[in-house]
């Protein structure tokens, strides 16, 4: 566990994780906290291995904004790619809502 994560991750992978943070907080307008709190939530389940893991094969973008957009009436979430996404209206997708304050998920000071 890393002081922002509660997974296990080397520094590779904790970089990695810090920038999907930093695409929730810039994309999104959610707090830090906040982003990593839903990235917690969201990947505490899985085994990363050590930079560049499997999920590297993919950009940030795309992992972040899954945890915080749902699909909507989309077969597939938000990946992060402009040309991707083009089709899709960002305003009209449903937001995941937070995890509770008290979970664990939260481990930067709001």
């Amino acid at each position: 566990m890393t002081a922002e994560f509660v997974l296990d991750l080397d520094e590779g992978m904790l970089e990695y994780f810090r920038e999907m943070a930093d695409v929730l907080v810039d994309r999104c307008g959610i707090s830090r906290p906040e982003a990593v709190a839903r990235i917690n939530r969201q990947y505490a389940d899985l085994e990363i291995a050590p930079y560049p893991d499997l999920m590297c094969h993919e950009a940030p973008e795309f992992w972040a904004l899954s945890a915080y957009y749902g699909r909507g009436d989309h077969l597939l979430p938000p990946t992060g790619d402009p040309d991707a996404d083009a089709h899709i209206d960002f305003s009209r997708l449903p937001v995941h809502p937070a995890p509770a304050r008290d979970s664990r998920f939260w481990t930067l000071p709001q």
